[in-house]
Order: structure tokens, then sequence, then C-alpha cells
């Protein structure tokens, strides 16, 4: 890769996770990596605890965002703060461990292996989910069903949150007109490398349930990946 591994880890009220998470990643990924926080103004002080990290630690930073909040756009500000530092592969996390850190590593070694987008899948041989309900269980099946049905495109985990962009796969999809807020962009962002004729892997992770805090979802986010996601096929390849 021409450049570090930047790890992207977006923070709302993750008061509870976000220091945890920071010193795990630095744990498991290259001595070179850096790890930003992208923390949209969280009322419950996950800011102040980031900036406090990358006070004590040059590998860490932190990007405050105000104004405006949700993942996708969060995403889209990290990647474009890491690619203008010369970021050479991105990685996404969730910062509620409910993606292990240690899946990092494999992610990197995919793209440096050849792949431009890394994916940590559930759903292939391998892949599981641990410590779900079966109502949520067959929700995030069904919902990667309906993703794959409209798109048909063969990616089995289209909605997971744990991957890995070769920093000129980024570029070529030009994320930065992503228009997904919630957990669409996931979606959005794999189908443009698709689209684009990049070379997508999955490799096999094993989902939790978060350690602490409230999840994110909601039905505002549930509705919008089911306008989006066939709103996506009427566009032409990025």
């Amino acid at each position: 890769m021409p450049g570090p591994a930047w790890i992207v880890l977006p923070t709302y009220r993750e008061a509870d996770n976000v220091e945890r998470m920071a010193h795990a990643l630095r744990a498991v990924a290259p001595a070179d990596a850096r790890v930003l926080i992208v923390d949209d103004d969280s009322p419950d002080g996950t800011g102040r605890i980031a900036d406090r990290i990358a006070a004590a630690d040059p590998q860490v930073s932190v990007l405050h965002r105000t104004g405006e909040r949700g993942l996708g756009p969060a995403y889209v500000a990290g990647f474009d703060h890491a690619l203008a530092r010369g970021a050479g592969a991105l990685v996404e996390i969730d910062c509620d461990f409910s993606h292990d850190p240690a899946t990092v590593p494999r992610l990197l070694d995919a793209i440096a292996g050849g792949a431009d987008l890394a994916l940590g899948s559930r759903y292939v041989d391998g892949g599981r989910i641990e410590n779900w309900a079966p109502w949520r269980r067959a929700v995030s099946r069904a919902g990667c069903a309906y993703a794959r049905a409209l798109l048909r495109v063969p990616v089995r985990d289209l909605t997971g949150g744990c991957k890995c962009f070769r920093a000129q796969a980024l570029e070529a999809i030009d994320f930065r007109t992503a228009r997904a807020r919630g957990y669409a962009f996931q979606v959005e962002l794999t189908y443009r490398a698709l689209r684009a004729g990049l070379r997508v892997v999955e490799l096999p992770i094993a989902f939790s349930e978060r350690r602490e805090g409230e999840s994110k979802m909601s039905w505002t986010v549930a509705l919008e990946a089911a306008w989006r996601i066939p709103a996506l096929r009427l566009r032409r390849p990025a």
C-alpha cells in the first residue's frame, strides 16, 4: 500500500466504549496505522474522551462534527480527512465491539493481497452472529436478501459495516457523492465498488451484540434503506 492504514471510527454517544476500542485497535493494528475518531457532537462526552486519548497517543486523532449527524456523512468526512493525509487503506469498524478489533489485520492482509475492498461477512462460511434474538437474525438476513435481490450482486453481506477499502478504490467510486446517511451507506459503497469492476472479497467474521450503550438502528434508518437501495440501480455507475 502507498500509505499507512487509517481506521475510521464514527462515534455518537459511545462514552462507555470509545477508550477501550481505541486501545484495542492500537494493540492489533500495524504500528504506523492511525485511528481517527469521528464524533458527531455526542452529548455524553464521547468527544472529550476522544480528545484525551489523542493527547496521549500521537497515532490517534479526532475529527469533531457539529450541526450534522449520520453514519454515512461521518464516514465521508473521515475518509476525506484521512486521504488528505496520505492514507493507503481505510478501515470501517463499529465502536461498540460488535466487530472484533482482531479482524482489522485480516482486512488489511486482504488489501495487501490485491483486494480493492475487503468485507467482514456474517453470511459466508465461517461467519456467524452471536447473542442476537432470532427475530433480529431474521430481520438482518431479510435485509441482506432484499438488497442482493434488488441489486443483483453476489456479495452475501451487503449491509455489514466491517470493511476495508484501498485508497484508490475509494477515489474510484467517488465516495464523496454518496447520499445514504444511515446503514444504507454500507450498501451504497459496496454496490459502487462492484459496478466499477473492483475486486471485492468477503472474509468470515463473528458479529456480536454491542457491549455497552444503545443501538443507533431506528425506523428512520430502516425506511431510508428500503427506498434508497432500489434507487441505486437507477443511477449510472460511479
